[in-house]
């Protein structure tokens, strides 16, 4: 009984933005702990590449989640596929950085619906299934930026305080149907996306110097926050955001 608590076995999962980075970091601890997943990305190479790897317990869906048209693919392919739901991740995201005065009104549609949007029509439309779970949970990816100021983009921060707002209404609304609700906060994690700024040593060494474990974290470190979310184990947590940033959230002002 102990031991089931801290399983996902036979769950089945959808992870969105699942073919790299936090995403393909996600679907390897949710097959390692038991689950059946669906992994969602755009890019048909590199869900071909993660489906090799586990060919029996991972299905593939190649669909862009900023769209009304990918949100109806993925919803009808669950459906399909299992006609319930226990776990919904809603991983995708991007970013545009720029001053706010210089954003477009095409670039500040793109990024609100890719990171906000998807997230709230897919949880409509999975909620049905979601319910038929009796145990379901989302989790929303969201961002250190949506809990404090970071040089990453006004938009961007707009979406994922969107995102952690949305994660504590969803779990008081949700919760007579039994569906948990929570969200975690990386940091700079050492993804593609990340790796734009990273790159440049100066920054590396400035977002470094302002995370009190003196690291960048990796898309594993946030896979295991993901995953014990939605374990029995923590069966009575909802409505939480859970920054996984090295510290940095909490530093405030310490000299070294």
């Amino acid at each position: 009984m102990a031991q089931n608590r801290w399983q996902l076995t036979d769950k089945k999962a959808v992870v969105t933005g699942g073919s790299k980075g936090i995403g393909a970091a996600i679907v390897d601890d949710f097959i390692a702990l038991g689950a059946e997943v669906l992994a969602v990305g755009r890019n048909i190479e590199d869900l071909q590449r993660l489906h090799e790897r586990y060919p029996e317990r991972l299905h593939i869906l190649a669909a862009d989640m900023s769209t009304t048209d990918g949100r109806q693919a993925l919803t009808a392919k669950v459906q399909e596929l299992w006609g319930r739901l226990d776990i919904l991740v809603n991983n995708v995201g991007t970013n545009i950085r720029k001053p706010t005065a210089d954003y477009s009104a095409e670039e500040y549609d793109f990024v609100m619906d890719t990171n906000l949007r998807s997230a709230f029509d897919l949880n409509r439309l999975l909620y049905p299934l979601l319910r038929q779970s009796g145990q379901g949970n989302i989790i929303h990816v969201s961002s250190v930026a949506g809990l404090t100021h970071v040089r990453t983009g006004s938009i961007y921060g707009m979406t994922k305080a969107a995102l952690n707002q949305l994660t504590r209404n969803l779990a008081a609304e949700w919760a007579e149907d039994s569906i948990r609700v929570n969200a975690v906060a990386p940091w700079y994690i050492s993804t593609p996306l990340a790796q734009t700024v990273l790159q440049n040593q100066e920054f590396y060494d400035a977002v470094v110097s302002r995370t009190p474990m003196r690291q960048v974290g990796k898309p594993e470190d946030v896979a295991g926050a993901v995953a014990f979310l939605c374990m029995p184990a923590a069966a009575y947590i909802t409505g939480q955001t859970l920054a996984v940033d090295g510290g940095f959230t909490i530093n405030g002002f310490h000299p070294l």
